[in-house]
Formats: structure tokens, sequence, C-alpha cells
């Protein structure tokens, strides 16, 4: 029976056999999710284009587009650069329906609102001041979806965010903030690189004087890679205070936070501190060069270095504190 079965088969011609080959293998095709990540990576080339538009300011601009399958048919998400952004043609209907797009159950509809909530942010920022709250609160929504457009779309409103309100938006900061310090630590690069470029706005629009305190929890974080974000974001944020505002801060509460972290998991959270504490000593040095004679000799605690690091750390911090920056202050010298 085999036998004739498998005569017949050698019968038929190469052609039909192919023919139903290929009808079987067009059933099986790739889920909406995975195709939304080889899009962005870019491993999809067919579904995903760059769009280079010509250099603005001397730079140039690039405009993506992903064509993501829905089950409505074909949606394509496109990640505007800021600088491209057009103004909104009714502000105050944008306005009235915000909070509903960005609470939608349609992710296409989110991401034109997030996309317009970056416009108002550019275009007309105090029309936004009395909702800023709960648009943070509903970007931070977004920051957690698992759809990667979505949420590459959420984070690259946060940075414009920054950029536009400033210390406006500390209030509303913290869940915004745990959520780029996650998706900062992912392993899916596009979304890590975006994240980090949100931090960096974050750090650079944000005063110092403001951030350092929202900052600080994340650097016991359980999560060891938020911990080597935060620290990084802290690092860059205290030389922004300069020597006064290290001084009004307290730089006795700064040199505890970077001894601390020294002795974390990550390599990234230990160079971190290190930065910060080189930072740290040469604003102290500045500081006790410039203090009368008789002001150090009536505070004892005011002295060199060493004995400042003493003074506030226990010994063991102390010592580790030293050798990082008397490494340092070797390289210099030399």
């Amino acid at each position: 029976m085999s036998e004739n079965a498998l005569r017949d088969f050698n019968t038929i011609p190469t052609t039909e056999r192919k023919s139903e080959s290929s009808s079987k293998a067009y059933l099986t095709k790739p889920s909406a999710d995975n195709a939304d990540e080889n899009i962005e990576e870019g491993q999809n080339k067919n579904n995903g284009s760059a769009l280079i538009s010509p250099p603005v300011n001397g730079n140039q601009t690039v405009t993506i587009n992903s064509c993501i399958e829905t089950g409505n048919g074909i949606a394509e998400v496109e990640y505007i650069e800021s600088e491209n952004l057009n103004d909104l043609e009714d502000v105050d209907t944008c306005l009235k329906n915000l909070l509903a797009g960005l609470d939608s159950k349609d992710w296409i509809v989110v991401c034109d609102a997030l996309n317009n909530v970056r416009r108002l942010s550019l275009f007309h920022k105090e029309a936004l001041l009395d909702m800023l709250g709960d648009v943070a609160t509903l970007v931070a929504k977004s920051l957690k979806n698992p759809r990667s457009a979505l949420c590459k779309t959420a984070i690259m409103t946060s940075a414009d965010i920054f950029s536009a309100y400033n210390d406006l938006i500390i209030d509303s900061l913290d869940p915004l903030l745990v959520q780029l310090l996650l998706k900062a630590s992912q392993d899916k690069r596009f979304v890590c690189e975006a994240a980090e470029k949100a931090l960096v706005a974050m750090t650079t629009w944000i005063s110092p004087m403001s951030l350092l305190p929202k900052l600080q929890p994340n650097l016991k974080h359980r999560n060891p890679r938020i911990r080597a974000k935060a620290s990084m974001c802290f690092s860059r944020s205290v030389p922004r205070l300069g020597a006064e505002g290290i001084k009004t801060y307290g730089i006795d509460k700064l040199i505890q936070v970077a001894a601390s972290q020294l002795s974390d998991q990550l390599p990234e959270s230990r160079e971190a501190a290190r930065v910060l504490l080189i930072e740290l000593q040469n604003v102290y040095q500045k500081v006790y060069d410039l203090m009368p004679a008789t002001t150090v000799s009536e505070h004892p605690e005011i002295g060199s270095w060493e004995s400042f690091c003493q003074s506030k750390l226990s010994p063991l911090s102390a010592q580790a504190v030293l050798r990082v920056t008397s490494i340092a202050r070797e390289g210099l010298v030399s």
C-alpha cells in the first residue's frame, strides 16, 4: 500500500508538489507583536523604511515609518523627531479630546494622542499646563505598554515634556522616572536608546536641585539595573549645581551617596560613583583653599579631603573613597 502511494506521489508533476508546499507555508505568519519588534529593530526591512530628510541646521534628521499589521489591516507608525513636528490645526479640539485619546484602548489612537502632546508642548506650552499632571500619568501608562511602537512614542513624548516644562513637571515626575529608568535598562536596543536620550533630556532640562531628591530613592532600588541608570543620572546632575550649589545641597550628603554606590553590584553604578567623587573632591578642595585659616582652626572637621572623608564616612567607606580619589589625583599629576 505504501509503495503504491509512493509511486503515485512520484508521478505528480514537480510544479504541483511545489504549489502544495507553498500553500502550506503561507498559513504560517508572524504575530503582530513579533512583527512589531522586527520592524523596530530593522530586522524586517520590507515592513519598515527610514525616510531621511534634508539637513536641518546642519543636522540630518530621520523619520522612521513602520508598517505594523493589526487586526484591521496595516497601521503606519511614525517616529517623528521633535524638530520635524508640525503645529496643530485645531488646538481647542485637540485639548478637548487629548485625555480620552491617551487613555484609549486603541493603541494607534494613543500614539496619535502622544504626538499631539509633543506638539502642544512645543507650540502651545501654556495650554497644557492645567492638565500636565494627568497627561504625565497617562504617558507613564503608555511607557508600561508591552507594544514597542507605543512605548517608544511615549518615551519620545517624555523627552519633549522635559525640554518644554523643565521644573514644572517635577511634581508629576515619579511615574515617568521609574519607567524611563526601567526602559533604559532593557535588552531591546531601540527602546533602550530612546529611553537613554529621554533621561539625558531630563538631566539637562530639569534643575539638579529639584531632580536629585527624585533620583536618590532609585539609588536603592532592588533592581540593580535601575540603580545603575539612576546613578548615572545622579552623577550627570550634580556638576550642574556648581560649587555653590553643591555647598548648598550638602557636600556631606553627596559624598555619602557616592560612597554607597562604590560597592554596588553593576560596574555602571561604580563608575558613576567614581566620577561623582572626583567632582566632589575638586569642589571641596576649591572651597577649602578659599577658607580663612581662622575658620579652619575653629572647625576641626573642616580640614583636608582625607580628614573630611574620615569624619563623614565609616572607616571602610572612607578608605574606599580615598583610594578612588587618590588614584584619580595621581593620574592627573602624572
